[in-house]
């Protein structure tokens, strides 16, 4: 017995010495690439040269290229995670050809290979950052999904891979719109309601008529996450501009959290057509008072001197509204010519004056 435990703890000590040496390895990759920040880049001169030229005599003299490289090359995930960063940071685009070798090898046995994405979601981002103009990379992105263990289950890691590539594809200069707009509305059902959000934040990029009417569409069946909802909302004010604030003002109706983001969405217009709409939406007597308060900041976030106004008015004749509209002011970034009137208006009137005291303090804060 004896024997048999010495044996169990020299193995165990075994295991735990190999497992140190790792880990030590491990953090000192990650601190020699943090190290590379400290070495300057070549700032010598390259006149009268080409584009690729110079960013060959730039990879050769730059010291930083050739670690990043084998970090990018290496079997870590987090490592070449955090060297793709690093490039996308130098701007190293020379190193373009290696991204995309190690984005390639981390789709095989991904799960194991790159556990989380961390490496495709870090190459895809340098990629991008870099406008790599080839559509199939960023394609297999948006198509991939990753399976992995949680408690309980699986969990789709890939998500942010997905939205990253969406993006990434609407500046591809060789898709043509309508292709564009196809694989787009692909991800629209996606499971991952930031990917959704992401997807029609690209649409919106896209600008045209038809992105437009894809988001209207979106948006008017509604059955989604509000954020989702909200970036349709927002993604037609922006293309279309301020003809586009009476559609929107229909889904204010609901008073839910996607009237919420109806109401941040025209005011983002910052225009007097959008504090109209927002006024007039407070008419309606049965509103709750959590939607009212939303309004209220809706209307001192379009920053017109109209809805200040408005707001300062409902203060000063300490309107059911008075303490939202406090509140809504105090958030919105004032001046303090604002500050100043809106403290002499409360000024003899106990309540109000304990929220303006109460939202100054948390507004500096």
């Amino acid at each position: 017995m004896h024997g048999s435990g010495r044996r169990g703890y020299t193995a165990k000590r075994g295991r735990r010495a190999e497992i140190m040496p790792g880990k030590r390895k491990f953090d000192e990759q990650i601190a020699a690439l943090e190290a590379l920040r400290e070495q300057p880049e070549d700032g010598q001169s390259h006149d009268g040269q080409n584009e690729d030229r110079l960013e060959e005599d730039r990879l050769e003299k730059d010291r930083r290229a050739e670690p990043l490289r084998k970090a990018l090359g290496g079997k870590n995930n987090f490592v070449a995670a955090k060297a793709a960063d690093l490039i996308r940071e130098f701007r190293l685009t020379g190193l373009i050809p290696d991204l995309l070798a190690a984005f390639d090898r981390y789709f095989e046995n991904a799960e194991k290979s790159d556990p989380q994405c961390w490496a495709k979601n870090a190459i895809s981002h340098a990629l991008a950052a870099f406008e790599h103009q080839d559509a199939d990379v960023f394609l297999r992105g948006m198509r991939h999904i990753q399976m992995e263990p949680v408690w309980g289950g699986s969990s789709d890691t890939a998500g942010t891979l997905r939205a990253t590539c969406a993006l990434a594809l609407v500046q591809c200069r060789g898709v043509s719109e309508a292709e564009l707009l196809k694989h787009l509305v692909d991800l629209l059902a996606d499971s991952d309601k930031a990917v959704r959000a992401e997807v029609v934040r690209g649409i919106e990029q896209v600008g045209s008529n038809a992105a437009s009417l894809l988001l209207r569409a979106r948006a008017t069946l509604g059955k989604d996450e509000p954020e989702v909802l909200g970036a349709c909302y927002a993604g037609v004010l922006r293309i279309e501009g301020k003809p586009a604030i009476p559609w929107v003002s229909r889904f204010l109706k609901s008073h839910d959290d996607a009237a919420a983001e109806a109401a941040l969405a025209i005011a983002g217009t910052r225009s007097l057509e959008g504090f109209e709409v927002l006024k007039d939406s407070l008419k309606e007597s049965l509103i709750d008072p959590w939607f009212r308060s939303v309004v209220l900041s809706a209307i001192a976030l379009t920053r017109q001197p109209e809805a200040i106004e408005f707001l300062l008015e409902l203060v000063g004749n300490d309107s059911r509204d008075a303490e939202g509209a406090i509140e809504a002011v105090l958030r919105s970034a004032p001046s303090e010519e604002v500050v100043e009137r809106l403290e002499k208006l409360v000024t003899g009137n106990a309540r109000l004056a304990r929220v303006f005291k109460a939202n100054r303090n948390s507004s500096r804060s």
